[in-house]
């Protein structure tokens, strides 16, 4: 079978200020294109993947401009449901030394979060697919998208597709409670988890007893126990959990913990001064795809993944925009960013 990769959700428009300017500075707005999933896509097209990205999107110009951004950078669109009205806003203040950067959402309504369960002919998009990802935000943006999601998981699983599901939670789109009654009826079909250091607390209230990460503090054995928890719980074959530390707004220890069923593994630890970080997620989340999905053992494919995000986080917009062989670079331990001639 060829290593196909379906992802699922919505690609969304980003406008932010130049630079570190607050929005009540903004005389300008730099425009890119993103989202969880679509980030996901790129990265693995630009690993050299068949990958392929689907959502829906209206026809006009501006939805347009987001499908022409992933097809200049490999992604299969072919199987982008057209139509609907609103392509999904994101307004993003950076944050700098102590300032947390800042999201305005303008998605209600978006063309995605209307969609209906014709609009997708799982089987046929699943042809020759191999894995399955999503995150989610995508269940959250609407009750359509959720039954959705629930149904391309459920065709997936039937067909021996590897189903990975970031838990992505987005307080903004949905409470804890709902958050948790369905992703839980969703993860019954996910194979991987992958999640950041409050996400299974948020979605599952499997909490950290012993960490705090906003004073850094980082205890491996809670979250070995959540990892545990939750695995014995929807039957994953893997979870996989980022662990951020930040020590202000430019400046994060990162780092990320897998459990296979049988072993836990911890990568080594980066401290990366951030360029941008939306998309360090979804770029850690496509590290472990690939990976994994070239029969890397636990260890080294958690050393990717990790080495994938510490290096999104040097680059502007949502896509990361690096190589295998960049990657494998800083695996290997060169890390001095020193000039390559």
């Amino acid at each position: 079978m060829s290593k196909r990769i379906a992802t699922f959700g919505e690609l969304m428009l980003r406008l932010a200020p130049d630079g570190y300017c607050r929005f009540l500075q903004a005389k300008n707005y730099g425009v890119t294109y993103g989202g969880g999933e679509a980030n996901v896509a790129v990265s693995l097209a630009n690993f050299g993947l068949d990958v392929r990205f689907i959502s829906k999107i209206p026809e006009h110009e501006i939805g347009q401009a987001g499908v022409n951004s992933l097809r200049e950078r490999g992604v299969d669109t072919s199987f982008i449901a057209r139509g609907g009205e609103r392509v999904g806003i994101y307004f993003l203040e950076k944050g700098a030394s102590q300032r947390p950067s800042k999201v305005i959402y303008d998605r209600k309504d978006s063309a995605i979060a209307k969609a209906e369960e014709t609009d997708f002919d799982w089987n046929k998009i699943f042809e020759k697919t191999q894995w399955f990802h999503f995150t989610g935000i995508t269940p959250a943006l609407s009750n359509k998208t959720e039954k959705i999601c629930l149904q391309a998981c459920k065709i997936a699983k039937a067909r021996g597709i590897t189903v990975s599901c970031d838990l992505n939670f987005r307080k903004k789109l949905w409470s804890k409670e709902k958050a948790g009654r369905i992703m839980g009826e969703i993860c019954e079909f996910v194979d991987i988890c992958i999640a950041n250091e409050e996400d299974i607390d948020d979605v599952f209230g499997i909490k950290a007893r012993h960490s705090d990460i906003t004073s850094g503090e980082v205890n491996r054995e809670d979250y070995k126990e959540a990892a545990k928890i939750v695995t014995d719980r929807f039957n994953f074959s893997k979870v996989a959990i980022t662990l951020r530390s930040s020590i202000s707004a430019n400046d994060n220890r990162w780092a990320a913990m897998l459990y296979d069923g049988e072993e836990f593994h911890f990568s080594k630890e980066y401290l990366i001064h951030i360029v941008d970080r939306v998309g360090g997620g979804d770029s850690f989340g496509a590290g472990l795809i690939y990976s994994l999905i070239n029969n890397f053992s636990s260890k080294d494919a958690l050393e990717f993944a990790v080495a994938a995000s510490c290096l999104k986080h040097s680059i502007e917009g949502d896509y990361n925009q690096v190589s295998v062989d960049e990657v494998l670079n800083l695996v290997s331990g060169d890390a001095s960013g020193r000039v390559q001639r």
